[in-house]
């Protein structure tokens, strides 16, 4: 019976990488962070890979897979697909390398890292931009690869990618002689966190590595669930460096042996996170960055007196965003809410609405209604701020009893859908 040998980066591998990316990446730093320190009771420290020249930790993969190409291939060139982090990783290496570069990116890509990827790339790099998730780019990346004969630079499933993501591993255990007894680890399709976890495992086997998933792409814990890689069939794509349907091959055969938890984190949760970063830290995280962050609460009772390091992957935010990230953080907390609202046709019902329905913190923040002429109710589409999430009950109370009341609309994904 044929078996197969599970890849692991070396040590000596990884050391090469680093040697390789001395000069090219940032030594980020290892900060400790007061505000979830305290709130966890224990000694919480960030990982600010946000801090690299693309302001994400992808440049450490790219820039050591594109290095080690053979003459012919670098005259061929490259061609990638990214979702934005790995598209600017493989765009400053094409530059810094002096090799061409067919980068493929999903349409909905956030126009900040479009422009990003051109700007690191200049001219040794075209941008193409193809479906609607990283799985379509990939699909014609690798129509591309196979018509052209250039080399294509995968995000996570490639031995050079991973051993120059696991460079991270290295800086974090000679930043800190105190023993590290969690890192929470971003996983999209797990390069990072194979590379990271393998690392740790032979230099500080006592450390536990704890890979985070958003939980509208949850595709390693599924895989580990099913023993197996397991491609899902749809996925909710906010979470854009860290959504897949399929993680690699390569990394989910490390993850199943070196991580000790996998676990997902709510969209809503992630973006509280984000502007709790940027309004208490003055921090800007992209959504994948903060994934790290958001996942200490699911882990709060195991923290205390605990030295945690949070890997934040990346600071590539587009800030015409911030509506949608408040959206979502005020829909998770339990403070915002969409009603249809039956509202009498006549003088003076809005008024009553708001005067005799609303709490005095309540705020009106969508409201949709047209009139009709042969009804004697026009029913209105309200979304409302609450202060606390306790006034929710009260208001519907209140609605009700004065024949208000339509429909919740929080709770009917299908309706739901066109308001968020």
């Amino acid at each position: 019976m044929e078996t197969t040998t599970t890849y692991f980066p070396t040590l000596q591998a990884v050391q090469e990488a680093a040697q390789k990316l001395k000069s090219v990446v940032n030594h980020t730093p290892l900060t400790s962070n007061i505000h979830y320190s305290r709130k966890f009771d224990g000694h919480i420290l960030f990982k600010r890979e946000d801090l690299q020249l693309v302001r994400s930790y992808k440049i450490r993969g790219a820039y050591n897979k594109m290095s080690s190409l053979t003459p012919e291939e670098i005259s061929n060139g490259v061609v990638c697909a990214s979702a934005g982090n790995h598209a600017q990783g493989v765009a400053l290496s094409c530059r810094l390398l002096k090799i061409p570069g067919t980068i493929f990116m999903p349409t909905p890509t956030p126009m900040q890292k479009i422009e990003q990827v051109k700007m690191f790339g200049e001219e040794f790099i075209e941008v193409v931009l193809e479906g609607d998730t990283f799985d379509d780019s990939y699909h014609a990346a690798m129509k591309e690869q196979k018509q052209s004969n250039k080399t294509f630079i995968h995000p996570f499933n490639d031995e050079k990618v991973i051993e120059g993501q696991a460079t991270i591993a290295l800086e974090l255990l000679s930043q800190t002689e105190t023993p590290i007894d969690y890192v929470f680890v971003p996983v999209g399709g797990g390069g990072l966190a194979s590379g990271l976890s393998t690392i740790f495992k032979e230099m500080s086997p006592e450390t536990k590595i704890i890979g985070v998933e958003p939980e509208g792409a949850p595709s390693m814990l599924t895989s580990l669930k099913n023993n197996q890689v397991t491609e899902l069939d749809d996925i909710e794509n906010f979470v854009d460096g860290a959504a897949v349907k399929r993680v690699g091959e390569k990394t989910f055969a490390i993850c199943r042996q070196t991580l000790d938890d996998m676990i997902m984190v709510p969209e809503g949760k992630i973006c509280q996170t984000i502007l709790d970063l940027y309004n208490k830290e003055a921090i800007v995280v992209e959504p994948a960055g903060a994934l790290s962050i958001a996942a200490l609460d699911f882990y709060a009772d195991k923290l205390k007196g605990k030295n945690v390091v949070c890997v934040v992957s990346g600071s590539n935010n587009d800030i015409t965003r911030t509506a949608e990230i408040k959206e979502r953080a005020l829909l998770y907390s339990n403070l915002k809410h969409y009603f249809i609202v039956k509202f009498p046709q006549r003088a003076g019902a809005l008024k009553e609405f708001v005067v005799e329905i609303l709490g005095p913190n309540d705020d009106i923040t969508h409201f949709e209604y047209t009139k009709k002429s042969n009804r004697d109710n026009g029913s209105a589409v309200v979304g409302i701020e609450l202060k606390t999430p306790d006034d929710l009950q009260p208001l519907i109370t209140k609605m009700k009893q004065h024949n208000f009341y339509g429909d919740y609309l929080n709770n009917k994904p299908d309706l739901f859908q066109f308001l968020v």
